[in-house]
């Protein structure tokens, strides 16, 4: 697949934090639509790639671009502002504001940085919390939602902000196994709807069913990258191999 017209282009990125490289030449596309997930050992660069992606952390060589925004070229808060609604991150803390209730902490963003509507955002925010099986917890603090609760009003959050892109990294890392359940179908709905996603995930089963390709990172490179079933069950690379062999 050609990376024309790519909605994400990521071209030889570099990225060290002091004296440690993370990031050493990482390329990869995403076409609108796409759900692209990125697997391998803890610390081979996943998230940075994520932060990099949305202008978190700034990369100290190569070429990044979501849709229209050259996110590698932008060096303020406010430039990146335009991109930021763009592209939405859910994290693996789900940094609710405790003090407000689960459809507050979904309005807030649209009325203070869009300057939308009250009424309007409010009545987005109950569709989606409908969305994603929260109707009822409308009123309820993030201290009485359990964690699998508050990971999926974290994600109607950031579906307030209307992005074109949402990157998941490790959204159901520190979850209970028995609520991991729920927000998985929630993110697979979410793709299934054409949402542009890119998930870092630990999840090998689910990488399998939701994804388009998937990405194989080890020691700050891409080493492979194919549609799930053929990186699942015939990997081409050794390092591949060598890590699906301990995590299937």
């Amino acid at each position: 697949m050609s990376c024309c017209g790519a909605l994400i282009e990521v071209d030889d990125i570099k990225k060290s934090f002091g004296d440690v490289p993370v990031l050493k030449g990482i390329s990869m596309f995403v076409q609108k639509g796409e759900a692209v997930c990125i697997i391998g050992p803890s610390g081979s660069g996943k998230s940075t790639i994520l932060r990099c992606i949305n202008g978190l952390i700034p990369v100290d060589q190569g070429f990044v671009r979501v849709g229209a925004h050259r996110v590698h070229e932008m060096k303020s808060e406010r430039a990146m502002r335009a991109l930021r609604r763009q592209v939405a991150m859910v994290f693996q803390q789900y940094n609710l504001f405790p003090h407000r209730t689960a459809l507050e902490n979904i309005m807030m963003a649209p009325i203070q940085v869009l300057g939308h509507d009250r009424a309007e955002v409010e009545d987005r925010a109950r569709k989606l919390l409908k969305k994603v099986r929260l109707l009822e917890k409308a009123d309820s603090y993030p201290g009485q939602l359990s964690g699998g609760q508050q990971q999926r009003v974290a994600i109607a959050r950031a579906l307030a902000m209307q992005p074109e892109v949402i990157l998941f990294d490790e959204v159901t890392a520190a979850l209970d196994p028995e609520t991991v359940k729920d927000v998985l179908w929630t993110i697979r709905e979410l793709v299934d709807d054409g949402l542009t996603c890119i998930l870092v995930t630990h999840e090998m089963k689910f990488a399998r069913e939701v994804s388009h390709r998937v990405c194989f990172t080890d020691h700050g490179l891409i080493v492979e990258s194919a549609p799930p079933a053929e990186l699942f069950d015939n990997p081409q690379d050794l390092r591949t191999r060598e890590f699906l062999g301990q995590v299937l």
